[in-house]
This record gives structure tokens, C-alpha cells and sequence, in this order.
């Protein structure tokens, strides 16, 4: 496209001041600007921006009453273990016969850690040392095998392939870092990495704000960019190739998605799935129990006639406290970013997207001043950021499931900064040592009281394949990589 074309064009849509300093750009300034502008679709930007201000307007007004879950919409593993051994059977062999991905949200940095290095690569101070990428890669690979011996097939024949959403930040060194790292044992083809897309930051009034002279200020879409990104070209090389078209050629029906985060998720949870199928849903979530009423987590429940996650601040303190007749609290399911979908589903959202409105966020966002170039850090937000969420398809879902599963089992995030107390590097280590602990005394073990013993996941996934343990005492904490190794930490 011509400059003069290009300038027009964004004239029309009402952004003409991108090309202030044009006269006074370089060559390769003025290449790099009409790249980025070029492939940027400045008139989706104006729709988002009016969908955005229109849907905040509405929920501030919203008359849509918001009641709980219906209880046919739910199941809860902890009261029905013997369906659950049911859904993993499904799963399982849904997982031997190819039928199932992974998709993992994984775009965020470890700031508030401390870091600036992809979440993923963070050391919760485990005996192994081992990161949370690590950790993953090694359930699946444990997990590919359980569902070959399962189902009786070859070695190495039953392959769940992972789909990794990095973004701009953290693309480079998170493949670099599976690079050096030999994939954690996963075979390179069967890890996939993508990148979630990214929006014009704007002012207040919907005007794109230009980070230099020559660039447009941009920020990720939020984690429902994932929906956009898994249509978009793998390589610039290959404009064919997209993680949707993957999935297809691979026949993979059905996919797990999760955040990096939570050091206690079971990748491609086969119960998980053989629920999610059992139920013939298009998308499912997995919950937790919130920890108490007044916990500062959204919650799945309805809005209207439709699913959704509402926020904690949407609910009343009368109906954050109601209960049902069994005592548990009516709004009760905590929202994980943990859910199911069908391929199909995926694939389908392209048809409703336009209906999905962004989030709106107030920052404050670094930028050069129009009048003269000048560089300006602003003391207070003066700009807004626009992000979907994963969750915003929920109410486009025909067919939607809920999952209740124990919080100590599956679900310890790590957001905040070492010793905070909560949600911190000290308690994902905790959680997760402690449910090593479970798997062992579940299998027959005695473990001592100050024992710590970290099972590779490489060597039970959920619990399985403990029965050597029977009868054992365990008197010595460590890290085992192979069941035989336990017998060094026995009394």
C-alpha cells in the first residue's frame, strides 16, 4: 500500500495523527511505522474501542439478574468418586486415540515474582528445583504412557500434543528455553508455540497513542486472544499453518486449556475430558469451592438465561453468603481458567467473535506527545488497555458443563511475590509436597511428620503406581525420579 493510501485510510477511520512526525522520520522509521500501521485493522480497533465503552456502559446498568448455577449444570468429584473413575476411563481412551491437545495460556512474566523471565520458567523451590514448564511437560509425557498401557498400545504411539501461547515479551525465551532444556523428553513436533495478539493502546476518547515517534504503543489482547491467535499463521513463512489447522490435521476432538501458573493442574486431566465428553459439551470449567464467602474470586453462575463468570464485586454480600440446603454456598464455584472444549467449538467462535466485547482497562501508558514529540510518563491513568477474556465465550456456549474438584488437589496459584503468605512461591511449594504426601499414604505408606518426599511426575500423575510403597515407611525426605528410588528415603 502506498503512503498516501495508507494515510488516507487512517484519516478515514480517524487516527490521521499516527503520521504527525512522518517528515521528520527516517527511512527505516518510516518502513518500520507503515509495517506495523499496514498490518494493523484500524477500523476493528474503532469497533472494539465503541463495543467496549457501550458494554461497560450497559453493566453499569445491567438488569440481567444473576442466579446461581442449576444444579443438573454441575457435578462435584469429591461427592461422586466413582464416576469419576468412569470420566477417566473416557478420557483415557480418548487420549489413546489421538483425540486430545492441550492448550497453554503461558503469555505472562514473572514480575511480581521478582522476574522477568516467562512465569513458566520460575523454580517454586521444590527439591528438584524443577520448573512449572517442567513440570507439565513431565505429566504429559506420564500421562501419554499411562493411557498407552491402558489401552495396550505401542510405545511412543499415543501422542498429546501441546499448544504453548506465549506473547511478544516471552516468545523468544520460552522457546529457547524448551530448546536448552531438550523439551523436558517431549518429542520438539509435539510442542507448538503461538503468540496471543495484541491492541492499540488508546486515550480516554479512543485515539491510538504512539509510543515513539515511530511506533504505536501495544499491549497484549487479554488470554481471550487466545480464541483469535489459534487462527492466526504459525510462521510467516507457512500463512497456512495455524494451530486450528494443526489440531484438524492431527484429528485431535477435543482440548484441555489452562494458565501456567497452578503448580497442582493436571495437564489433559482424563477425568476431566471424559467428563467434558460424557456431558457432550462444547466448553466446560473446572471450579474449586470458593474458600469462603467474602474471597475475592469470580465465580461461574448465570447472567439471565446465560452462562458466566461473574466477579466478586457483582454480587451482593446476602447472596455471597446464601447457602444451599446441604449447607454449601449457593455461589460456590471459583473460577480457575481451567477449561474443556470440543475442536468444533474452537473453530466456531470466528462466527460470534464480533459479538464478544473487550474489557476495559485505565492505565497509565508512556507516550510521545503529539504537540512536540515530547516523551511523557504519566503520574495517573491516561490511557486504556482493551483485553478479552478466556471466559467471554462461556455465554455463547450451547452446550456448557461445570467440574467441582478439590482446591488441595488441583488448584495453587503463584501470583504474588515470595513471602506474601499467599498464593506465593512458599505455598505452591506446600501444596504440591503435600499432595505427594497423599499419594503415598493413599497407596499404603507411612510417611513421617517432617518428611518431605517430591514424586516426579514422571512417576504418578495422579497417584497411580504407587503399589510398591504398601507397607513402607518413609523416614527421609528427597526427590525420586523412579518409584525404585524410594527405597533409599524407607526407614
Amino acid at each position: 500500500m502506498t503512503t498516501d493510501a495508507l494515510r488516507a485510510r487512517y484519516e478515514a477511520a480517524g487516527q490521521g495523527h499516527l503520521f504527525t512526525f512522518w517528515p521528520e522520520l527516517s527511512e527505516a522509521e518510516r518502513a518500520a511505522l507503515s509495517t506495523q500501521l499496514e498490518a494493523l485493522d484500524i477500523e476493528r480497533v474503532n469497533r472494539v474501542y465503541k463495543k467496549a465503552v457501550a458494554a461497560e456502559q450497559d453493566a453499569a446498568v445491567a438488569t440481567a439478574p444473576i442466579e446461581p448455577l442449576p444444579q443438573d449444570a454441575s457435578d462435584a468429584v469429591p461427592q461422586h468418586p466413582e464416576r469419576a473413575v468412569e470420566w477417566r476411563a473416557v478420557g483415557l481412551a480418548a487420549i489413546a486415540r489421538g483425540e486430545v491437545g492441550v492448550l497453554l495460556m503461558a503469555g505472562g512474566q514473572g514480575s511480581r515474582l521478582g522476574s522477568s523471565a516467562p512465569k513458566g520458567c520460575y523454580d517454586i523451590g521444590l527439591p528438584s528445583h524443577k520448573s512449572l514448564f517442567q513440570y507439565q511437560a513431565e505429566r504429559i509425557a506420564r500421562l501419554q504412557q499411562v493411557a498407552q498401557e491402558e489401552a495396550g498400545k505401542p510405545v511412543g504411539s499415543v501422542v498429546v500434543p501441546w499448544y504453548i501461547m506465549t506473547s511478544g515479551p516471552t516468545r523468544r525465551v520460552t522457546e529457547d528455553f524448551f530448546k536448552t532444556n531438550g523439551y523436558f523428553g517431549l518429542k520438539p513436533e509435539n510442542v507448538v508455540f503461538f503468540e496471543q495478539g495484541t491492541l492499540p493502546c488508546l486515550t480516554m476518547d479512543g485515539k491510538v497513542l504512539l509510543e515513539t515517534k515511530s511506533r504505536v504503543a501495544v499491549a497484549p489482547d487479554g488470554n481471550g486472544g487466545l480464541y483469535a491467535a489459534l487462527r492466526a499463521p504459525l510462521s510467516p513463512s507457512d500463512k497456512t499453518r495455524t494451530v486450528l489447522s494443526d489440531l484438524e490435521a492431527r484429528k485431535v476432538l477435543y482440548v484441555h486449556a489452562y494458565c501456567v501458573d497452578n503448580c497442582l493442574v493436571r495437564v489433559a486431566d482424563p477425568v476431566f475430558v471424559g467428563y467434558g465428553i460424557n456431558k457432550q459439551a462444547d466448553c466446560a470449567a473446572k471450579v474449586v469451592p470458593k474458600a469462603s464467602p467474602t474471597e475475592s474470586v469470580g465465580v461461574i453462575a448465570r447472567r439471565g438465561a446465560k452462562y458466566s463468570v461473574v466477579e466478586y464485586s457483582e454480587i451482593s454480600a446476602a447472596q455471597a453468603e446464601a447457602r444451599d440446603a446441604a449447607g454449601e454456598l449457593l455461589y460456590r464455584a471459583g473460577n480457575i481458567a481451567n477449561h474443556f472444549y470440543t475442536t468444533a467449538f474452537l473453530r466456531g467462535v470466528e462466527a460470534f467473535e464480533e459479538e464478544l466485547a473487550f474489557h476495559i482497562a485505565r492505565k497509565k501508558i508512556a507516550h510521545v506527545a503529539l504537540a512536540d514529540g515530547a516523551a511523557v510518563k504519566p503520574a495517573k491513568p491516561n490511557g486504556m488497555k482493551l483485553e478479552m477474556f478466556v471466559f467471554d465465550v462461556f455465554p455463547f456456549t450451547a452446550r456448557f458443563a461445570v467440574l467441582e474438584v478439590a482446591r488441595s488437589e488441583e488448584f495453587s496459584p503463584l501470583k504474588n511475590a515470595p513471602g506474601t503468605g499467599s498464593d506465593d512461591p512458599e505455598t505452591s511449594r506446600r501444596d504440591l509436597l503435600a499432595e505427594h504426601r497423599r499419594f503415598l499414604e493413599a497407596a499404603g505408606a507411612t510417611v513421617r511428620d517432617g518428611v518431605e518426599i517430591e514424586l516426579s511426575p514422571l512417576v504418578t500423575y495422579a497417584g497411580e503406581g504407587l503399589a510398591a510403597v504398601k507397607g513402607k515407611t518413609f523416614a527421609r525426605s528427597g526427590a525420586v525420579s523412579a518409584v525404585e528410588e524410594l527405597d533409599v528415603l524407607a526407614a
